[in-house]
């Protein structure tokens, strides 16, 4: 394989990553007006997957303001910040509640009610931000 096709086939094995990563924006930032869906594991696998297809995009997430300072605690401590888990604790109940208001069948109630709490367990152990 020569240079010319080299350079073609790691560009080409980006695409997944960067359609990964742009996917991931746009749903979590969808999920910051949609009760039902989540922003923060969107963003976290945005930032896992925007370095493999874009350096310069997983600086720009990792630069941003809002973003930021939430994926660096992250990457760093294994950490969300208090307000983040309050906020996201809230939001899943409230989807619940909307869930089994709306009629929404009790298999299906019962199999998100495992997964919301499977979701709070995990934010509630993991530790608050450092400094």
């Amino acid at each position: 394989m020569n240079v010319l096709s080299q350079g073609w086939a790691e560009k080409i094995g980006r695409i997944p990553w960067l359609f990964l990563t742009w996917g991931c924006v746009g749903l979590g930032t969808a999920g910051v007006v949609l009760p039902l869906l989540p922003t923060t594991p969107f963003l976290l696998v945005a930032a896992w997957a925007a370095p493999k297809g874009s350096p310069r995009l997983g600086r720009w997430l990792d630069e941003h303001p809002v973003f930021g300072p939430n994926l660096r605690a992250w990457r760093t401590q294994r950490a969300i910040p208090r307000k983040a888990k309050v906020v996201a604790i809230i939001l899943l109940l409230m989807s619940w509640w909307v869930l089994f208001f709306v009629g929404t069948h009790k298999v299906v109630l019962a199999a998100i009610t495992l997964l919301f709490i499977g979701v709070a367990t995990f934010l509630l152990t993991r530790p608050d931000v450092r400094g």
